[in-house]
Formats: structure tokens, C-alpha cells, sequence
């Protein structure tokens, strides 16, 4: 079976503490190899904004997914061109710009796609609020136009951004299916209909992580269904600091996010193992 690599995002990493201090970049990829992370989620935009931290996810065989927010096609360039360098598993992008319609988007969306075969580097669309796939509907009409759209899917965004409730509408399970199969990896994070940031260990949202589990886990059937392209996928834990996180009276989150982010690891990694053991079976029983 293709591996899952289980990456931990260096910006779910801050304002841990309530002194203001914070974990050494060396201190924290000390904590996520030993965590039994497979590697790193973090920003990948100029040489001199990775060079303090290269080497030393080298030296642990980390597994880096590199985030980048072009406003224009050639935005993306020289982060391409550092991605190739170092070999990275691949970018992923917020598209910084907000066309009016969504054939305005098409050929901006080509043109990374474009620069993404010229460099060999997988681009992935980030499904995200703010960004050009604010919205579910105009998304899938992007995916209508193109054919194929390599998207990072994080659902958070969509959950929160287009307040759906629960139980999830046929309509609404239907676009996120359409999204799913267009995964080609995954952000991590619970959301709900109120909040883009929800504690997976309060009783109270167990609903929301169970939905969340169950599109993961049929996020990664698809993908299994689709060959595997490119060999592996990834997952990253993104929990991120306030106001992503919400805070208590004392300003403080409320949930210690690096022990949530431990658990979701263990959580979708034996996702991992149980909907690739059934997609085995079904392969062994034909």
C-alpha cells in the first residue's frame, strides 16, 4: 500500500505559552520526530526565509510540504524554483487573489498548473476562506471548467465558511464528495458550523470529529481508488494559534493544542490503517 505521511504544521506550533515564550525551531522538530511525525508544513516562499531550518529537516528525513500565496501566475515561480531544489514532496497554495468570476480564475489556475509540470513539482489548490476557493459552489465550477484541479482539501474552510449544520444535507454531502475526489492531500483541523477551530476532546464536538473522520477517511478511499498518484500522501495537523484556536477568559487556549495535535495523529493514522486494511481486503476478495 502507498504510505501516508503524517506532517505537523510549524504555525500549529506557536504561542504555545502564556509567558510569550516560544520553542526553539530545533526544540520543535525535536518534538515532531519524536512525536513519531513524518515531517513539516511551513511557509516556502524566499531562500533566506528557509535556510535556518533546511538542513535541519534534512538531517531528520522530514517529509516538508511547502505553503506559498501567489497573487498572479509568476508569483509562484520562485517558490517552484526553491521546491525543486530541494525536493520537496510538494506546494501547496492559498491563491492570494480574488477574481470576480470564475472564469476569470481558469487561466490563472492554468498557469500554476503549467509551471507546476515545468518545475516537476505538484502544485495543490488550497481550499480555503479568503482565498479564490472562498466558496464550495464557485469551486466546483472551477472543477466543472478545468477537468481535473489538484486541490489540498482542507474542509474546515467549508464547514465553517458556508455554515453547514449538522446532520450534513444531501446537497452540501454531495459537494464535499465532489471535493474529496479531487484530494490529492489533506489539512487537519475540526471545525463547525460556528467556528473554524473546534477541541476534539470536549464531549460536546464529538459529532463534528466523527463527520470529519468520516470524510478523511473517504477522502483517503478515493485517492487509494484514483492508483495512488505520486506514491504517497499526506495529512498535516494544522491546529492553529489564536484567535484559530479559541481562547478562555484568560486569553489562553482552551485545550494544550500540541497534546490535541498528538492524539489527532494517532486518530488518523489508525484511520489510515483500518481504510487502507478494507481497500486490501476488497483487492484480495476480487
Amino acid at each position: 500500500m502507498p504510505d501516508l505521511h503524517i506532517l505537523q504544521s510549524l504555525w500549529g506550533m506557536e504561542r504555545h505559552h502564556s509567558d510569550g515564550q516560544e520553542w526553539s525551531t530545533e526544540e520543535q522538530f525535536e518534538m515532531i520526530a519524536a512525536a513519531g511525525f513524518d515531517g513539516i508544513c511551513t511557509h516556502f516562499h524566499t531562500r533566506s526565509e528557509i535556510e535556518p531550518w533546511i538542513g535541519l529537516a534534512r538531517d531528520r528525513g522530514f517529509v516538508i510540504e511547502g505553503q506559498a500565496f501567489p497573487r498572479g501566475v509568476e508569483d509562484l515561480r520562485p517558490a517552484l524554483e526553491l521546491a525543486a531544489e530541494h525536493g520537496i514532496h510538494h506546494l501547496t497554495i492559498q491563491p492570494d487573489v480574488r477574481p470576480y468570476d470564475v472564469a476569470t480564475s481558469l487561466p490563472i489556475l492554468a498557469g500554476w498548473q503549467e509551471l507546476s509540470q515545468e518545475y516537476g513539482v505538484p502544485v495543490l489548490v488550497e481550499t480555503h476562506r479568503g482565498r479564490m476557493t472562498n466558496d464550495l459552489w464557485s469551486t466546483r465550477e472551477m472543477i466543472d471548467r478545468l477537468g481535473d484541479l489538484p486541490l489540498l482539501a482542507d474542509l474546515s474552510h467549508y464547514v465553517c465558511g458556508q455554515e453547514m449544520t449538522m446532520p450534513i444535507s444531501p446537497v452540501n454531502q454531495a459537494m464535499i464528495a465532489r471535493i474529496l475526489r479531487h484530494a490529492h492531500g489533506f489539512h487537519g483541523r475540526v471545525a463547525s458550523a460556528e467556528q473554524i477551530q473546534i477541541e476534539i476532546g470536549f464531549d460536546c464536538h464529538r459529532p463534528w470529529v466523527d463527520q470529519f473522520m468520516t470524510w478523511w477517511a473517504m477522502g483517503f478511499s478515493d485517492w487509494l481508488g484514483r492508483g495512488a498518484p505520486g506514491g504517497s500522501l499526506t495529512f498535516t495537523i494544522e491546529l492553529g494559534p489564536k484567535p484559530y484556536a479559541i481562547s478562555g477568559a484568560d486569553g489562553n487556549d482552551l485545550t494544550d493544542r500540541w497534546q490535541d495535535a498528538q492524539s489527532l495523529h494517532k486518530m488518523v493514522r489508525d484511520l489510515w490503517s483500518r481504510v487502507t486494511g478494507a481497500e486490501l481486503s476488497l483487492s484480495e476478495a476480487s
